[in-house]
């Protein structure tokens, strides 16, 4: 009796070993198996996803075999191992093994998206709507909306989104980027703001991001920042008006196409510091680091005025006499390739008479005409 007990178990022990022996070759073999794509292909895990339901996903789409297997493997030797969700790359020659450590790894393909030094919040929006991967949640949403929807209501857009490169994954949502930008901000200007010059006149950081604003959209040649900024900081001390072009723009919106005219100067909006004294209430772009580092550190200096010489960079003047005569030869006698900005851009038109700080400014005797576009478009 004991003897066939022990035959018994010998038998269940070699069965057993067999059956595990069985097991772990099914699984080298699932695990070896190559993946079966023709070319790179992306791997949607959605959130929430399981391996159980990805495996099962790839084997119904033929990609690969023993799925089973696979679960099973994953269950004793992963178990404790999240799936990340995101997309991931599948190429021609990989195996299953290899799929597994890139989703032990975590390495889901990355997006990104640059939001560019002067933009407007339009064009903010409209690069983010482009962006396929993106999930779009803001769109058909107000500016007010949208900013209540990333947590900020009652704050207005404009400028408040720091210029930089964004990487993102499938799955993310606008809203998050946007909340990372926003952040983003509010960091450097903090920083900037904590180490700013004794001669920044401003009573608190927005201020500061409306200048770098109007710093941004008139520099030409980034070492002049600061000069640009010394400029508009003395005709605020000295209670001049700013007369910067693209304000004017700005306070155009979609009416402007591409030329302004005297008309347009002096048209009353709450941008037009043609009109309007001081600063205007918001700023007109997006602001990277140097240009709000500029605005809070203006260059010392005299200068109340600055011309385009035509290849991105100005001349600056201490008067108005000077500052004509420059005007006289940089704008009225402009070169075929001048350009008021580092990018090539077509010659333009003499600008209307004006004591503005603006490289588009030109003498007081020079007859009405439209006014070219401004060199910091």
């Amino acid at each position: 009796m004991i003897r066939k007990i022990l035959v018994l178990l010998e038998t269940a022990v070699v069965l057993a070993g067999l059956l595990l022996g069985f097991a772990f070759w099914q699984q080298y073999q699932a695990l070896n198996q190559p993946l079966e794509v023709a070319q790179e292909q992306l791997l949607d895990v959605p959130a929430g996803s399981t391996p159980t339901g990805v495996l099962n996903r790839l084997q119904a789409d033929g990609v690969i075999k023993d799925a089973f297997w696979l679960r099973l493997y994953w269950r004793f030797n992963l178990s404790g191992q999240a799936l990340h969700s995101g997309e991931y790359r599948m190429v021609p020659g990989m195996n299953v093994k290899g799929l597994f450590d890139v989703w032990k790894r975590k390495e889901v393909v990355q997006y990104s998206l640059t939001l560019v030094e002067g933009w407007n919040f339009r064009q903010v929006r409209a690069a983010l709507a482009k962006q396929a991967k993106l999930d779009q949640t803001l769109a058909g949403l107000s500016d007010s909306e949208l900013m209540a929807k990333i947590g900020h209501p009652d704050v207005f857009p404009e400028g408040r989104f720091f210029p930089d490169t964004y990487r993102y994954v499938r799955g993310m949502t606008d809203a998050e980027l946007l909340k990372q930008a926003y952040s983003r901000l509010e960091e450097v200007l903090d920083e900037e703001w904590n180490s700013r010059s004794s001669e920044a006149p401003y009573s608190n950081p927005y201020q500061a991001l409306i200048m770098a604003s109007l710093v941004e959209k008139e520099t030409g040649v980034p070492q002049e920042r600061g000069q640009i900024a010394g400029v508009f900081v003395r005709r605020l001390k000295l209670g001049m008006q700013l007369q910067t072009d693209p304000t004017v723009i700005y306070g155009m919106g979609e009416r402007y196409n591409g030329k302004l005219t005297r008309a347009n100067l002096k048209e009353a909006t709450p941008y037009n510091t043609y009109v309007i004294a001081g600063l205007p209430p918001t700023p007109i772009s997006l602001v990277g680091r140097e240009a709000i580092h500029a605005a809070l550190n203006p260059v010392d200096g005299s200068s109340l005025y600055f011309v385009a010489k035509g290849d991105g960079s100005h001349v600056f003047s201490d008067d108005l006499d000077a500052h004509n005569a420059a005007v006289r030869d940089y704008q009225l006698k402009r070169r075929a390739d001048y350009r008021s900005s580092p990018a090539p851009a077509a010659p333009a038109t003499p600008a209307p008479a004006t004591d503005s700080p603006s490289s588009e400014a030109v003498p007081a005797d020079v007859p009405d005409a439209p006014q070219p576009e401004s060199n910091a478009q």
